[in-house]
């Protein structure tokens, strides 16, 4: 594996990204400052935000402080922008494979990349505009501007702006971290950061990471009309998800034409010309590939450097970030951290589940605790990878005795009728109970589908309760259903099925 990771930049540093104007007003001036404030979040990214509104329309006195682009990652550098890219590269994979749906394929397909860029931004401003300075301003929110650090344990400069506060959250993300490979820093390559600012579409590019962030970026480009190899220094893609669900993946990209190296590591990167040269080694076999672009997706790093953590008494280190009680507490009780700083699951969704945790429990003496969560993630290939709960390895380690209720696709009927039938619903019980462990969704619409049984966990719901949901007919989360059902005819008594037969024969 690939190891000494380090991070692409620090705290202080600003990735390469369009600046709208209203994520960071260039004629923005900070406001004076409270004499105390009840909350104060460093980071303006999902999380952050979340809870500085949520704060804010509780009535308390809130104070957001953000170095760069209102919106973090996931607004500027991650999920809005890759899943508008997704979304056209989708179009184009149905364009070509027109023919088996009864229709005919255009003779020419054209692929404008810049306008897939161009719709890409379009659809980030647009989001952008609910989370700009001037809205969370009218909301009561003071936002300052600048590099936040921190001046003790009740206190944060602002480009030497004092901040007073009762309460803090930190949730300042994380940044790519890049593969220590000789040569790739001279070569040049890009992240999460600066892809989505190409003008231009690499003609060949490799991507070096099987993570979610690698997979979906590596069959966006394919069908975007790249040339795109993949290197995993993994035996399969996506190495916590389900192995057949792994497998269904690789599947799908080798099928888009993407050129797939697992176990193989890059342990050397050379230019000639305009032109990358990687060298790879797979056990005893060395190969290499020539490239115009290279995409790191080796993992995130959080952001910790350059604030000042000692002086506030937060603990933290840089691999794992600051560290945090189930109730989202650092070692200092006032300070509070959330998102990639902190978190195992870097996912947006999870900071806005958590905004309402450190709300609860920093201003109003709540004891809301993480572990309660039940946090679904999806991984938005084609198909989409979903996942809510343990994995059977995971029951296992902990002596939990699992039974697994699978449905494949192809016996859905809507997944028929749409030719969409690679994939699976996969749910884990408790053995000898109907109490949902987990499970796992390979399907086109996977993200859409985990969140049923996501639902039922969270009301403390089992499996039978989904077998009295009806669905409109036909749809493809009828097969939740079909799981549902199967468990049911699955443990009938063979007492209740003797009474059955014998009423219907009286």
């Amino acid at each position: 594996m690939l190891t000494d990771l380090t991070p692409l930049a620090d705290a202080g540093e600003t990735p390469a990204c369009a600046s709208p104007d209203n994520l960071h007003p260039e004629a923005w001036k900070n406001p004076r400052p409270a004499s105390k404030y009840n909350l104060v979040v460093l980071g303006g990214g999902y999380g952050g935000i979340l809870t500085a509104l949520e704060a804010a329309r509780a009535g308390a006195r809130v104070a957001l402080v953000e170095r760069n682009l209102l919106g973090g990652v996931c607004l500027n550098t991650g999920c809005v922008s890759s899943k508008a890219l997704l979304r056209t590269s989708r179009l184009y994979a149905e364009m070509r494979n027109a023919s088996n749906y009864g229709a005919t394929a255009p003779q020419e397909i054209h692929i404008d990349f810049a306008a897939a860029m161009e719709r890409m931004r379009r659809v980030r401003a647009r989001i952008g505009r609910r989370r700009s300075a001037e809205e969370l301003r009218a909301a009561g929110i003071d936002v300052f501007f600048g590099n936040g650090s921190f001046a003790g344990r009740d206190s944060i400069t602002v480009n030497g702006t004092l901040l007073r506060f009762k309460r803090a959250l930190v949730a300042t993300g994380a940044c790519p971290v890049i593969p220590p490979i000789p040569g790739l820093a001279e070569a040049g390559y890009l992240t999460n950061e600066t892809v989505f600012e190409l003008t231009e579409r690499p003609r060949r590019l490799l991507v070096i990471g099987g993570g979610p962030f690698g997979c979906e970026l590596a069959q966006t480009f394919c069908r975007l009309g790249s040339h795109v190899a993949i290197v995993q220094d993994e035996p399969l893609f996506l190495g916590q998800e389900e192995r057949d669900a792994a497998q269904i993946l690789s599947d799908s990209l080798a099928r888009d034409g993407i050129e797939i190296h697992l176990n193989t590591q890059p342990v050397r990167v050379r230019t000639k010309g305009a032109e990358k040269i990687v060298d790879l080694v797979s056990a005893d076999n060395k190969a290499s590939v020539t490239v115009d672009a290279i995409l790191v997706g080796t993992g995130r790093a959080p952001n910790v450097r350059g604030m000042n953590f000692e002086a506030a008494g937060i603990q933290y280190d840089a691999t794992h970030g600051i560290r945090i009680n189930d109730f989202l507490q650092t070692s200092n009780r006032r300070i509070y951290a959330t998102g990639d700083v902190c978190l195992e699951h870097k996912f947006a969704h999870i900071e806005g589940a958590s905004a309402h945790i450190v709300t609860q429990n920093a201003l109003f003496f709540g004891r809301k605790r993480l572990s309660a969560l039940t946090i679904p993630w999806c991984t938005y290939t084609d198909p989409e990878i979903a996942h809510v709960g343990m994995y059977v390895t995971e029951a296992r380690e902990k002596h939990i005795p699992v039974s697994t209720i699978t449905v494949l696709m192809h016996d859905v009927d809507r997944a028929i009728v749409d030719g969409e039938e690679e994939g699976f619903v996969k749910i884990h019980t408790r053995d000898g109970t109907d109490r949902i462990l987990g499970a796992t969704v390979v399907a086109r619409h996977a993200g859409e589908m985990i969140s049923h049984i996501s639902q039922a966990m969270t009301a403390g719901k089992g499996l039978r309760s989904l077998a009295r949901v009806s669905h409109p007919y036909p749809t493809q989360a009828a097969a939740i259903k079909i799981a549902a059902n199967t468990y049911i005819r699955a443990h009938r008594s063979r007492f209740l099925g003797w009474c059955a037969r014998k009423w219907l024969t009286w």
